[in-house]
């Protein structure tokens, strides 16, 4: 253990770390409320504040490129377009009847196993791993880019080349639709 993970112990938590415990909490509960309300627009919404909280754990975390990297890509763009698509879909702003499928039992079955499992795959990873809040800036712009630059090239360009897929598969979805309506 490094002398900082004995300057204060495990059970007397700075004020940084209260603040993450606080802001998960929040942002735990707003993930939660996304997926369980029947009205689409709330969802979205909720969607924004979940995102948000993932936003400042990340500045929490002295990651503030991945931070406004959240916030500019995932609430700015991704949930714009989530609204964008509701809208043009002419879904229902109310409750929606097709928003629950009744699969409620195996949804929560299949989701209480996926968070034990990414649960168990941080805290192996991270057992003996103390990270120290004090230190040099790991999120920052340099370090963020030498490593994504470094190691991660190839799967950054097949990402964006999937999203590009996705954009055009959806004009051309939109496209086929508005001549059947003719």
């Amino acid at each position: 253990m490094n002398l900082a993970a004995q300057a204060h112990g495990f059970l007397s938590p700075t004020g940084v770390e209260i603040a993450f415990v606080l802001v998960g909490i929040a942002t735990l509960g707003a993930a939660l409320v996304t997926v369980t309300t029947r009205q689409l627009v709330h969802a979205a919404l909720w969607l924004v504040v979940a995102l948000g909280g993932l936003a400042v754990e990340y500045l929490l975390l002295t990651a503030e490129f991945i931070a406004w990297v959240q916030v500019l890509i995932y609430v700015g763009s991704v949930v714009v377009l989530l609204l964008f698509g509701l809208m043009l879909t002419k879904a229902p702003i109310g409750r929606s009847p097709d928003a629950d499928s009744g699969n409620r039992p195996v949804a929560l079955a299949v989701a209480v196993a996926a968070a034990a499992a990414l649960v168990w795959v941080v805290v192996d990873a991270f057992r003996t791993t103390w990270i120290d809040l004090d230190g040099p800036a790991q999120g920052s712009t340099s370090v963020t880019g030498e490593f994504l630059f470094q190691h991660w090239v190839l799967p950054f360009e097949a990402l964006s080349v999937l999203l590009l897929a996705a954009l055009v598969g959806a004009i051309v979805l939109s496209r086929k639709k508005k001549e059947d309506e003719n």
